[in-house]
């Protein structure tokens, strides 16, 4: 199996000519109450920045993710595929709800759709407003080629790949050493290893303790979760960046810091603004990683593939490892960690139902994508076929499975997350089993819960002879 990469990005459709007069299928005000309130509002509580474990927790005891994407269905019967227009007060906002609006949307960026809506803005404006993500179009073809380079985008083995693995085994075989003493593997020890890689190999051993660094950025992104509402944390944010500028300033050979410092410096650039994205993103790779396993305690004829395809590797020394990053993808296309993909119309846009004018929030909620079974047969199942372009899986064709977004705004660190994820898990499992502490939480062969918190996940660790 070959782990696809990135789709090749789609030539722009020409817009459609609605009839004369028409206008978007609009939501009555009850449907909206419903879309807010199972649908927008979970994703609040639960965290869009960083996640609220008893929230999680509760949205899987709900299966509130099922139950979003059943109603989106349902609308989609009523409606037909709009964009569907949703009856905000003070905001005009369309969700998406068929697979070619997606993909025009997504590719259509950051012009007329921008990434850079107000709600990101005004949540990532918390500890990074100079990012990527929530920049003009001008700013973007300045700070988007710097990821790009430096996070090495469009290759599945990074180009300096052997210091980052490296880093990756050695958190790997110390969390497996914890995890014998503690008798099992938590959410707790797993995070704590995995950002001491995290930061090894973004920033350099020398950064390896500092905690302190992305306990804090924690702290302003969990500001960030309240977007609007919550005041900024001016002198954190100061104090945070100055201590990130520190690391990236030597430059630690090996680490990503030291790639970012080779990139032509250029005003506007903001380089430690572009990082602290890195340190975020790699979060959300975390609650993957951990998903992952409990994919494959509870699906034993893959997890054997697995470890023949791990059989007599040196894993500290970079390589692709399809099956695992087949396993990670599905990972996220099961449960996506950026569930709401959000973009804004810069202009008037045409579509088949009527116009959507400039200042249109447009949502694309991802699960109901991923798990629509209406449309997909192997919604509520774990299929890491759909991501081997050679069986013709789902993710080679136009249905949009968008685990990383898609588009010219698609996440560029894509590749590199997959690669030391699938190196990491592929260290925990090359002499070890993992089963699940409660198998009953995922049963092979039942369908998939629709929601699934990491934080909760526990797996028992038995060495192999």
């Amino acid at each position: 199996m070959t782990a696809a990469p990135p789709a090749p990005r789609r030539p722009h459709a020409p817009e459609p000519s609605p009839a004369p007069g028409s206008s978007l299928p609009r939501a009555s005000v009850a449907e909206t109450a419903r879309v807010m309130a199972e649908v927008v509002v979970p994703l609040l509580a639960r965290g869009v920045l960083v996640r609220r474990p008893a929230a999680e927790g509760l949205a899987e005891r709900l299966d509130a993710d099922a139950r979003a994407v059943r109603l989106l269905q349902g609308l989609r019967r009523r409606h037909g595929d709009g964009p569907l227009r949703l009856r905000v007060p003070g905001r005009r906002m369309v969700v998406l709800l068929a697979p070619g609006h997606v993909h025009r949307v997504l590719e259509g960026t950051p012009v007329p759709f921008t990434p850079a809506t107000r709600e990101k803005r005004a949540a990532l404006g918390h500890f990074e407003p100079e990012n990527v993500l929530v920049s003009s179009a001008s700013d973007r073809a300045v700070r988007r080629p710097f990821h790009d380079a430096v996070l090495d985008s469009a290759s599945p083995v990074h180009h300096g790949a052997g210091p980052l693995v490296r880093a990756v085994v050695d958190e790997a075989d110390g969390l497996l050493a914890d995890a014998g003493r503690a008798g099992g593997l938590g959410w707790d020890d797993y995070v704590a290893h995995w950002y001491r890689a995290v930061r090894r190999l973004v920033l350099g051993d020398g950064a390896a303790d500092d905690a302190a660094l992305t306990d804090d950025l924690r702290r302003l992104r969990a500001a960030g979760n309240w977007a609007f509402l919550h005041p900024r944390r001016h002198a954190l944010r100061a104090d945070v960046l100055r201590r990130l500028e520190a690391h990236l300033s030597r430059a630690e050979p090996g680490s990503l810091a030291a790639h970012a410092a080779r990139f032509p410096a250029t005003p506007g650039l903001e380089p430690a603004q572009q990082v602290t994205q890195w340190l975020f993103a790699f979060d959300a790779a975390a609650w993957a990683g951990v998903r992952a396993l409990a994919l494959l305690a509870a699906h034993p004829a893959h997890a054997a593939r697995v470890r023949g395809e791990l059989a007599g590797r040196d894993l500290a020394v970079p390589q692709d490892l399809p099956l695992l990053r087949a396993t990670v993808l599905e990972s996220v296309r099961l449960w996506p960690t950026t569930p709401a993909v959000l973009r804004e119309s810069v202009e008037r846009t045409r579509w088949e139902g009527g116009p959507v004018p400039p200042g249109t929030s447009v949502l694309t909620y991802a699960p109901l994508f991923h798990r629509d079974d209406e449309h997909l047969p192997q919604a509520h199942a774990f299929a890491p076929g759909l991501w081997d372009e050679r069986d013709g899986g789902a993710a080679a064709g136009d249905w949009p499975l968008v685990p990383f977004s898609a588009g010219p705004a698609a996440c560029p660190g894509r590749n590199l997350v997959l690669e030391t994820t699938s190196t990491f898990l592929g260290r925990l499992l090359q002499h070890h089993d993992l089963p699940l502490a409660d198998p009953s939480r995922m049963v092979e062969g039942a369908p998939l819960p629709g929601s699934l918190s990491p934080f909760t996940l526990r797996f028992d660790v038995r060495a192999r002879g």
